[in-house]
């Protein structure tokens, strides 16, 4: 199992491949955008530091139905293993609408399937 600070150093490193692996975190932070489900190992999902995972739209509504309630609410705070695969991926700034020049990285593990994380 590999710890987030131990996925994002090895999916630097292999970018623009991804590192497969059984990833342990604790959800600190909860978020979406674009119908995606966002579950965060740092407060800040700017942080460098932190590994996100990726929850398509259906495997949000697959733990959903698991847990009873959204994965926003029923996983904050919960210790998660997730199958997957870390990859780098970078974010554009916009400004007025269009990309910029300025981007950084993120380290994301894009879940398809609800069966791909388990709750501790």
């Amino acid at each position: 199992m590999l710890q987030p600070r131990q996925a994002i150093l090895l999916a630097a490193e292999a970018a623009p491949a991804s590192i497969p692996g059984i990833f342990v975190l604790s959800v600190k932070a909860t978020g979406t955008q674009n119908n995606y489900v966002y579950l965060n190992s740092e407060a800040d999902y700017r942080d460098q530091r932190c590994l996100s995972i990726a929850l398509t739209p259906e495997a949000a509504q697959q733990l959903t139905t698991r847990l009873g309630e959204s994965p926003l609410i029923a996983l904050k705070g919960r210790t998660i293993l997730v199958q997957g695969a870390a990859i780098r991926t970078r974010i554009n700034f916009f400004s007025n609408g269009l990309a910029t020049d300025k981007y950084y990285y993120q380290t994301h593990v894009n879940v398809t399937n609800a069966d791909q994380i388990t709750v501790r």
